[in-house]
């Protein structure tokens, strides 16, 4: 036997299901979303500061390459005429960068590091009327890739794209003397098996997504090579 108050109750109960199965839908769409903003986020974070650590190989190698002499890439030796401890320069720095890989056409030149001076306006510690650098360059990444011959065989043009809006930079104080411990025996270390006399350097480096919005990650390192 039907009774009258039972009528359009199964419609009421599928609409009130239906909504709640739409919000539930909805609720799981918006944390997948904000699940998947998360991650790139930190694989954006991740992949700039992979960037950051370059820019303190490369300074690194800059002042190592002066110290044991400046590599000759046709004879594919050293001039040992050539070797220092690089000094720094006169001027007080005021934040500009060589732009050493940039080519002349687009997308390198895209990014000018000499604008806002992001790099150098991202470090503390140091008083800027009288900080002096040895040097100071800015590369683009996925171009030092590709002259590398490390990402040439990419046919992605998107994988390309990815890894031009990286760039990374670094300048380098020469700090003073420091002490230094090596090992061998010579007349300057007193037929001992160490020495204290060094100069010290102090790299910093920025590896920079030039993404929306704009985001840098900063690491410093100390070099001390004997005198």
């Amino acid at each position: 036997m039907k009774h009258n108050s039972e009528k359009g109750f199964a419609l009421i109960l599928s609409l009130v299901l239906l909504l709640a199965m739409s919000l539930m839908g909805g609720t799981l769409i918006v944390m997948s979303a904000g699940d998947h903003k998360s991650n790139n986020s930190s694989d954006e974070y991740q992949q700039t500061f992979y960037v950051a650590e370059t820019a303190l190989i490369q300074g690194e190698k800059y002042i190592l390459n002066q110290f044991l002499g400046p590599w000759d890439t046709k004879t594919h030796t050293r001039d040992l005429t050539k070797k220092n401890l690089a000094a720094n320069q006169t001027k007080v720095y005021d934040g500009r960068m060589d732009k050493i890989n940039y080519g002349n056409t687009s997308p390198y030149n895209r990014y000018d590091p000499n604008k806002d001076r992001s790099c150098y306006n991202s470090f503390t510690g140091f008083d800027r009327t009288t900080f002096k650098v040895v040097a100071a360059e800015s590369w683009n990444f996925g171009k030092l890739l590709y002259d590398g011959e490390i990402n040439r065989g990419i046919s992605n043009k998107k994988e390309k794209e990815y890894l031009d809006k990286y760039y990374f930079e670094y300048f380098i104080t020469r700090v003073g003397a420091a002490p230094f411990r090596g090992t061998g025996t010579s007349i300057k270390k007193g037929a001992k098996d160490s020495g204290l006399d060094g100069m010290a350097y102090r790299v910093y480096g920025c590896g920079i997504n030039t993404g929306t919005p704009t985001l840098i990650v900063t690491l410093e390192s100390l070099v001390i090579l004997p005198k």
